[in-house]
């Protein structure tokens, strides 16, 4: 079997970040992390990449109704050796207990400005199927 080179992440990567992003949500959801910037924010955790050797857990995450991100990231990096001690009873199948980090999100960002783009009267006038008829 010969090993893919691309970035293409594997079955196992994918099934292993979603369950290390379910981890994750369980942990902040039951409060357990005593930080007063993370208590008083509700977390979205959109997606876990897993690295290859499955040592490495990157978590995108989206804090919600709050406009400073980097302070949230800030602090969720600060306890991420607290948070993969906690996350060892839901992942006691796994070999290793991967390292966790965690990235602001920007994916949502993306999606407004190219609904924006879309939605501007000069891609509107393109895509719309009546202005080739006037030509």
């Amino acid at each position: 079997m010969t090993k893919s080179t691309s970035s293409v992440p594997s079955q196992r990567m994918l099934r292993v970040g979603e369950q290390v992003r379910a981890a994750i949500t369980q942990v902040l959801q039951r409060g357990e992390v005593r930080d007063p910037v993370i208590e008083k924010t509700v977390i979205s955790i959109s997606e876990v990449r897993m690295s290859p050797d499955l040592k490495i857990a990157t978590a995108y995450v989206t804090p919600l109704g709050v406009a400073d991100h980097a302070a949230i990231i800030e602090a969720l990096n600060k306890h991420a050796k607290f948070i993969r001690g906690r996350l060892g009873p839901q992942l006691r199948q796994m070999k290793y207990m991967p390292d966790v980090r965690f990235r602001d999100d920007t994916s949502f960002d993306n999606y407004k400005k190219i609904d924006a783009l879309l939605r501007s009267p000069e891609v509107s006038r393109d895509l719309d199927p009546d202005s080739e008829d006037e030509e």
